[in-house]
């Protein structure tokens, strides 16, 4: 054998270097990011969530999603998130608001006024028959401000008899009306058009006149900032209602469901709307969240909306951008819109996103040792996380950063609510409303007013304790018949602005049945007959 044919040592290593540097070459490339098989892993082992070069459909098989953002380009950037109004209280409002009690005035319009006197009065004559006095705006608003000042002074759930008690109760209730007329305007207060109870269709049909008055001032009256949240709510009520629900998370349980939608920073109410269940007849409605939203937030413009993930939808999403208006939402796993890729969290690494993304939407899926989150945005266009070890997105962020401002409402309100025990459902709606727009107009005049008490903490107490007195006073200058306590009769007098005391009524005189020289008195068979 010819051994000058066979490999020398020399070239026996140059074959095996380059199969080394072959092997190593071939291990990067399959390593690389630019590889279609790769998963980058992090030093546990699992898989991070990185984007795939494949697109994925949706379950319903209607949607493409993308890995990917889609290119930021100039033709794909429209004047969505553009607001054409100046955040705060409206010109209207601002040329009208004087002092406390005109900012509350704001929200209750002459016509409301004219309809809740004469409910009232047709009520008042209905019970109490020949007994009723017609009553004016004075009179329901003098009983407004000690429904209010009963909130203020956490009296709501406290008996009448301890509020107008002589010596433990308070003044000012004795100085405005009297108990009996009190209770008689807490009996005969109306605001529900009994005429219009025959009316099937529309369960909120007897007060739905002053309920949609009511509406159309709350959003006349102040433009929202940059984010509104819409979610549900509850008004307490344990009564007969065709439409109470249970709502075992919420604080009272029983009550009425009402959905609201809220300035996201001030938790002003933009507009509420009650739910009344399915309709009486015919066939229930489809597609109520999206209506609910699109009803709650017209002639809104450039606000990114954030929704409860009963709303959240990618049909929602489409509605609202005709609208020029975005959203940000919570979405549940059960939505036919949404690809599977989203839903395995095999393998993922903790504090880890999946993003997904359309021409108009994005999606993200957000995995953490304890929850399993999935968001739906159409005003973030990138797959933007935090620095933070939990490593969140920026969808999440903003999420939680806005979802709170009705959930603070009723938080707010609960403190100083003027809700007064009652087993009339409109009497409950009432109550809520005048809750609503005593907050409403403390954040109108706030923002009008901003050097007022300013450095307090507690300038929401201060402002109904003002606002009830300002309410109660035109009632108190034109009494006439004075209350008999000393504390009572200051009050009064202040209000009239006299230096002396009224004259007190007449000291009562015995029965002239009785002898005028003994203290004793007599029976009725003690008495002669004629």
């Amino acid at each position: 054998m010819d051994h000058s044919l066979l490999p020398g040592d020399d070239e026996r290593d140059l074959a095996d270097t380059e199969i080394q540097d072959i092997e190593q070459a071939s291990e990067t490339l399959d390593n690389t990011e630019s590889g279609p098989d790769y998963h980058a892993t992090n030093e546990e082992g699992f898989a991070e969530a990185g984007p795939l070069d494949v697109n994925y459909q949706s379950q319903d098989g209607n949607i493409l999603w993308s890995p990917s953002p889609p290119p930021q380009t100039a033709a794909s950037l429209p004047d969505e998130c553009v607001i054409k109004k100046t955040p705060g209280p409206s010109k209207f409002a601002c040329s009208h608001v004087e002092d406390v009690k005109s900012s509350f005035d704001l929200f209750f319009s002459n016509d409301m006024k004219k309809i809740l006197c004469t409910l009232t009065n047709e009520e008042g004559k209905r019970v109490l028959g020949k007994g009723w006095r017609e009553l004016d705006w004075i009179d329901l608003q003098g009983y407004i401000g000690l429904l209010i000042l009963a909130g203020v002074y956490r009296s709501r759930h406290e008996a009448l008899s301890s509020l107008w008690h002589a010596e433990t109760g308070r003044p000012i209730f004795r100085a405005t009306m009297k108990m009996s007329d009190f209770q008689a305007f807490s009996r005969t207060f109306c605001l529900s058009n009994k005429d219009k109870r025959q009316e099937k269709h529309d369960k909120l049909a007897e007060i739905r006149d002053i309920w949609e008055k009511w509406i159309k001032r709350l959003r006349s009256m102040y433009n929202p900032g940059a984010n509104v949240t819409v979610d549900e709510g509850m008004v307490r009520f344990r009564g007969r209602c065709p439409f109470k629900q249970f709502i075992p998370h919420k604080l009272g349980k029983y009550g009425m469901k009402v959905w609201a939608a809220c300035d996201a920073r001030t938790s002003y109410v933009l507009s509420m709307q009650v739910h009344t269940g399915e309709p009486a007849y015919g066939q229930p409605e489809k597609d109520e969240a999206s209506r609910l939203v699109l009803n709650m937030t017209s002639g809104l413009q450039g606000q990114t909306i954030t929704c409860h993930n009963y709303f959240t939808s990618y049909t929602l999403g489409q509605k609202l951008l005709k609208k020029k208006l975005t959203m940000i939402g919570k979405v549940e796993k059960n939505k036919t819109e949404l690809p599977l890729a989203l839903l395995t969290y095999h393998k993922r690494a903790p504090c880890s996103s999946m993003f997904a993304f359309t021409d108009t939407h994005t999606v993200v899926s957000y995995y953490s040792e304890r929850k399993r989150m999935l968001f739906m945005s159409t005003h973030h266009k990138d797959d933007t996380v935090s620095i933070e070890d939990d490593k969140k997105p920026s969808i999440l962020l903003d999420y939680n950063r806005t979802k709170d401002a009705v959930n603070n409402l009723y938080k707010v309100l609960d403190r100083y609510s003027c809700k007064r025990s009652t087993s009339r459902w409109s009497m409950a709606i009432f109550y809520s409303m005048l809750d609503v727009s005593a907050y409403n107009a403390f954040v109108v005049w706030k923002e009008v007013n901003p050097l007022w008490n300013q450095g307090k903490s507690y300038k929401r107490r201060l402002f109904l304790e003002e606002l009830g007195s300002a309410l109660v006073f035109p009632l108190m200058e034109r009494r006439q018949f004075i209350p008999r306590t000393p504390a009572s009769l200051s009050v009064l007098m202040e209000a009239q602005h006299l230096k002396r005391p009224l004259p007190c009524l007449p000291k009562r005189k015995r029965c002239h049945v009785c002898d005028k020289e003994k203290k004793k008195q007599k029976n009725l068979h003690d008495v002669p007959k004629m």
